[in-house]
């Protein structure tokens, strides 16, 4: 399964030198890359600096050079992580046709969820399986990007219902609620041997699209 670095700028802990030399890009982008890993595995409470340094191939003395702590790192992760996502759904949204549907726009959603968490990015399963688990202080930025990320679905739900197209017994919110835990959980469950990621895809959209509309 290919999990590739997520990009993304924010709050960062390095030192100037860390943050200018493409030496030190590049090393700072395997902590993050290593980190992100770890703790999809591992979860906040079970990663330590040295799986993160063994996973980089680097010291774990190293790791200060770029993050005061161990703290600093995981939030850095969380955030860059959180924003990825965003992004890609932007992205996937935009490149549809100006006259898409609703249900266009749901159906490319859902393989925009599912295609970043389970192939594109390790950081999208870090954030599923530890944003619940974090402090607050780690967690305000992520989370302030997933609250972005579900204010798109929430758009996309609502336009569902403006069409006339989400069924009247359905309620808008607990609706998204339930798609995005169910793609969530896919993190959990799904790997290739258990079939093709588009067959996963191409089922998650027909559910989805048969549970919202008559």
């Amino acid at each position: 399964m290919a999990k590739n670095a997520a990009g993304g700028e924010g709050r960062t802990a390095t030192t100037p030198k860390a943050a200018t030399t493409p030496k030190s890009s590049r090393t700072r982008g395997r902590l993050l890359d290593a980190a992100a890993e770890v703790l999809s595995r591992k979860g906040f409470s079970g990663t330590r600096l040295s799986d993160i340094a063994a996973q980089a191939r680097v010291q774990a003395p190293a790791i200060y050079y770029y993050y005061p702590s161990r703290e600093d790192l995981i939030e850095e992760v969380m955030f860059v992580g959180a924003a990825a996502m965003r992004t890609h759904l932007e992205e996937a949204l935009a490149a549809l046709p100006s006259d898409a549907t609703p249900s266009e726009r749901i159906a490319a959603a859902v393989a925009a969820h599912l295609r970043h968490e389970l192939e594109i990015s390790a950081y999208s399963h870090a954030i599923i399986r530890n944003a619940n688990q974090l402090p607050e202080a780690i967690s305000r930025r992520a989370l302030a990007e997933v609250s972005a990320y579900n204010d798109i679905w929430r758009e996309l739900v609502a336009a569902l219902q403006a069409s006339g197209q989400l069924r009247p017994d359905v309620d808008p919110l607990l609706a998204r609620m339930l798609v995005l835990g169910a793609l969530n959980w896919a993190a959990e469950w799904w790997h290739p041997d258990r079939g093709p990621l588009e067959t996963l895809i191409t089922t998650a959209q027909s559910m989805v699209l048969h549970a919202l509309r008559p």
